[in-house]
């Protein structure tokens, strides 16, 4: 990590623990024995969770070095690990690729995440959600490329995560450019958010496009330099939820659901989303593969 790098991270750790609310309001969590038993013996025998991540994903996942993290997801995992009696360990890798084929191989048992629940993703991973995403645009100040919306980047610089949702969508919308005989969308895929975010501030690129929650706590900490853009559109996405990952048709699956359900009863998940001051990306109830359930309403 370059020095720019860092200290981007360092001032949205800071301005992250100054604005959130102090721990101790945080509902206090007991052991569910039940809940326990359920897991898998592996599991029960380490009396470990090892959840990886790919370290760059604020408000919800800031990792603080190789092996432990910061944010509303270790608030999460760390409520879900006295839940269920174990110790939920934090490794972190590159990218998002990395993440999933970590817990394809059996390397990490879940990614805490929030990580975007998509019907492909859904046939080698089962997704656990909890949130509720929007995708939109950081523009430098003023928006002098005029991007409002996914129909206006045709012959623009755009930076996405690399594998993520957001690169498959503006792919797909570059295609849709040239057929109608307008310039190509010049991608640029980076493994984390900070570099992606420098990438705009530097003028290498005309926006980053990707979820608006982690953007806006961006966003805030370059002193006006950045705004958001195209909010409130569909900018090529449905509904779109997230959650933690877990192996596919994993009996672990359901012992997660049932312990994010009990953490959204007893209030902890309220109280950590608004300590990061995500209500608007709640959901009512927690659930299995959202995506590939169109029944189901945010």
């Amino acid at each position: 990590m370059n020095v720019m790098k860092k200290r981007l991270m360092a001032m949205i750790c800071l301005a992250l623990s100054g604005g959130a609310l102090a721990d101790d309001a945080l509902p206090v969590q007991t052991l569910d024995a039940a809940l326990h038993a359920k897991l898998p013996q592996d599991i029960q025998q380490s009396g470990k969770i090892i959840s990886v991540n790919n370290g760059s994903f604020p408000p919800y996942e800031i990792a603080t070095s190789t092996h432990s993290l910061d944010g509303a997801s270790a608030d999460l995992a760390r409520a879900l690990g006295t839940l269920l009696g174990v110790k939920i360990e934090h490794a972190s890798v590159s990218g998002l690729s990395g993440v999933l084929s970590g817990i394809n191989s059996g390397r990490y048992q879940m990614a805490i995440g929030p990580i975007g629940d998509f019907p492909d993703r859904e046939q080698k991973n089962d997704f656990i959600d909890f949130v509720r995403e929007f995708v939109v645009f950081a523009v430098p100040k003023g928006n002098p490329a005029g991007i409002n919306g996914l129909d206006d980047t045709c012959g623009k610089r755009i930076a996405v995560m690399a594998a993520g949702s957001a690169e498959q969508v503006i792919r797909k919308q570059s295609t849709a450019c040239t057929a109608a005989g307008k310039a190509a969308v010049t991608v640029a895929s980076f493994t984390d958010q900070p570099t992606s975010v420098l990438a705009v501030r530097s003028g290498r690129v005309d926006a980053f496009f990707s979820s608006q929650a982690p953007l806006t706590y961006f966003v805030a900490q370059t002193n006006g330099q950045l705004e958001l853009s195209g909010q409130g559109k569909a900018n090529g996405f449905g509904d779109l939820f997230q959650g933690s990952v877990v192996p596919k048709d994993s009996p672990f699956g359901a012992v997660v659901l049932e312990a994010y359900q009990k953490l959204f009863d007893n209030g902890t998940y309220a109280a950590i989303m608004k300590k990061w001051r995500l209500q608007d990306n709640m959901l009512k109830a927690p659930g299995r593969n959202l995506a590939g359930n169109t029944g189901v309403k945010p």
